[in-house]
């Protein structure tokens, strides 16, 4: 069966400035908002309509932490009580530069009710 050529896939891949590609569910990516803008219906931006991201200022090794960031995060969203990732220190001050680009150097804002 096809699949509707106007549904996005619910798959995305990313791509680090040396190749490497990583594929991952769509609704794990979203958790990062300059990603879930990047891939928005409607845009008529290329990361929308192909579902591939660039980003030629993270490397391999650090947008592969990344993306098991988004996955540990995916898996995990509905959890409390969740243990801390691992992080190399070899590559803390990289992966905070691509947080900060990423969007998730800052909790998501919390819900708002009536004012």
């Amino acid at each position: 069966m096809a699949a509707n050529r106007d549904e996005p896939s619910k798959y995305v891949t990313l791509i680090s400035n040396d190749g490497f590609e990583f594929v991952l569910l769509r609704e794990a990516t979203v958790v990062s908002p300059t990603i879930k803008a990047m891939l928005r219906d409607g845009r008529q931006w290329r990361e929308a309509t192909t579902g591939r991201c660039e980003f030629p200022d993270i490397s391999g090794a650090v947008l592969e932490k990344v993306v098991e960031y988004f996955q540990y995060w995916y898996k995990n969203r509905d959890k409390l009580d969740v243990p801390d990732m691992d992080i190399p220190v070899e590559i803390c001050l990289e992966l905070l530069v691509a947080a900060d680009y990423l969007g998730l150097d800052s909790k998501p804002p919390l819900p708002s009710h009536g004012a």
